[in-house]
């Protein structure tokens, strides 16, 4: 079938499959030249013998790597193909096109160049030890579609062996512009967040960075559900990141499923899939924000969500509100770079949040939160967002 699909691409680009292999036939990017080499003296200088004088001049001060080569401002995007958008367990090569986009979206919102890596292995220490030998040839990681919990674990070593910025997009990215698009909400409905009683529909990597984010704005109170129900202390088979999500949320102490969660709850924000049955909808709290984010098919569709909730968002492009993480991880990659920070902190996290919501913030109505992931301010106000936030955090080199 994949086949006879590929082989029409070239056909007939009107059918939409069609026009998406002729899209990618030959990969979506490619290495370019930044100097011209038009000639023998070009040569001297782009490669032997002038190169040999950089080398000579970084080996004896390392630091002038940031300088004159592409390392300050080039991330390796970073895969083992476990968790590819909704398609699960795919592996690597089946990952790559997902990473060249991911490559292409650094370039187009943030300026910054970046290189697919998938990885033909998937153990923790394989991941750590083999990004950690890639890194000297670049200033940052983007870690992707890595499935949970390891993800947490990768994220952390890496964090913890490198000097340089590691960011686990699926996590972070998520809950930067969740946090974002909920504080709008709020002040679009005459609110605060600390009113707000949340539930989040998945314990996987998005759904306990969301919560860990919320819990640092400020929330009044998340209760994280997976597959078992309501994530709470005491319950015995929690794994150690969702033993830790339990002791920082769920303040009231439900217990039970989703619905029971539901029941009276300000604030739904779904990263699992699955439905969400109307009847539990319907039991929230007047005025909710309802924020469904699985793709294609939303855990609640804004048709329905729109019958309860004063405002809805998906992560789709065709309803309004979408949550989409290419609204914040080339601003928050551009702006770590571009002060060499050594890492990204929960500060910065906060920052670039507070610089997302502000983009709109004198245009909200409950059908824009969140800025258009065209919106031309949104890189510059991240990424000055976030250097700030570096050098105020001590994490900046320059």
């Amino acid at each position: 079938m994949a086949a006879e699909i590929m082989h029409s691409s070239t056909q007939d680009t009107d059918d939409p499959v069609d026009a998406v292999f002729a899209l990618h036939r030959g990969g979506k990017m490619e290495i370019r030249a930044t100097v011209p080499v038009r000639d023998a003296d070009d040569l001297s200088l782009a490669y032997t013998p002038g190169v040999a004088r950089v080398c000579t001049a970084i080996a004896e001060q390392p630091e002038l790597v940031n300088d004159y080569t592409w390392k300050s401002n080039t991330v390796a995007v970073v895969t083992d193909g476990t968790a590819v958008l909704g398609l699960g367990d795919i592996g690597p090569e089946a990952s790559l096109p997902v990473m060249e986009g991911k490559a292409i979206l650094f370039k187009q919102f943030g300026g910054v160049d970046a290189v697919p890596i998938a990885l033909a292995c998937t153990g923790v220490d394989e991941i750590v030890e083999t990004v950690v030998r890639l890194a000297p040839s670049f200033g940052g990681v983007n870690l992707e579609d890595i499935s949970a919990p390891r993800c947490f674990e990768i994220e952390r070593r890496l964090q913890d062996a490198l000097d340089i910025p590691v960011f686990h997009d699926d996590q972070h990215g998520t809950a930067i512009v969740t946090t974002a698009a909920l504080w709008n909400a709020a002040k679009v409905t005459d609110r605060e967040i600390g009113s707000l009683r949340a539930v989040i529909s998945g314990a996987g990597a998005a759904g306990i960075a969301i919560a860990k984010m919320l819990v640092a704005a400020g929330i009044g109170d998340v209760a994280v559900c997976d597959r078992k129900g309501v994530v709470y202390e005491g319950r015995g088979d929690l794994t150690d990141v969702k033993a830790e999500i339990a002791a920082l949320t769920n303040r009231t102490g439900v217990k039970g499923s989703l619905a029971d969660a539901l029941n009276g709850a300000d604030v739904f924000i779904g990263v699992s899939g699955g439905t969400v049955p109307e009847e539990v909808v319907a039991t929230m709290a007047e005025g909710a924000f309802i924020f469904a984010m699985a793709n294609p098919n939303p855990e609640i569709h804004p048709e329905v969500a729109h019958k309860y909730a004063a405002v809805v968002a998906t992560g789709r492009s065709d309803f309004p509100n979408q949550i989409n993480n290419v609204l914040a991880f080339p601003g928050i990659f551009a702006g770590a770079l571009q002060v060499r920070a050594s890492r990204i902190t929960e500060g910065m996290k906060l920052a670039a949040a507070k610089a997302l919501a502000g983009v709109v913030a004198d245009e909200l109505t409950p059908q824009k939160v969140i800025p258009s992931p065209f919106d031309e301010r949104v890189a510059p106000a991240v990424t000055k967002a976030v250097a700030d936030a570096a050098r105020a955090e001590g994490v900046a080199r320059i």
